[in-house]
């Protein structure tokens, strides 16, 4: 099973960063938490910050794990992180880079292992 790592961020407003990937990529036009896989021997906390900041240029604090599921031959683990740098402005692996509400993230079409990322935060305790 290939392990994922995801980082959710929140601005000062409260909205949370999504991705959507890329044309080129599995799950094409899919929105996600951006994150990626881990290498051997790496932890997520680490993998996580490697994988921020290829992606988005920017660095991330890990300050706790949110959750844990399984979706076909992935384990996604997603984090809450907060942003040390400034804001993301472009991504490798994604066409597009979001702010979005948590009361909007429900209106976006999510890839599949993280529809139970978006559940676990707009709706409390499912």
């Amino acid at each position: 099973m290939t392990r994922v790592v995801a980082a959710i961020i929140q601005d000062d407003a409260g909205n949370f960063l999504c991705a959507k990937r890329g044309h080129w990529k599995s799950s094409a036009g899919k929105w996600e938490f951006p994150g990626g896989k881990t290498e051997a021997n790496e932890n997520l906390e680490d993998a996580l910050r490697r994988e921020i900041l290829e992606e988005l240029g920017v660095e991330v604090n890990v300050l706790r794990e949110f959750h844990r599921n399984n979706h076909e031959d992935i384990e996604l683990i997603s984090f809450v992180c907060e942003l040390v740098s400034e804001k993301p402005i472009a991504s490798t692996d994604h066409s597009e880079l979001r702010w979005v509400a948590e009361k909007d993230l429900a209106l976006l079409d999510w890839a599949e292992a993280d529809i139970p990322i978006v559940k676990k935060i707009t709706i409390p305790y499912c």
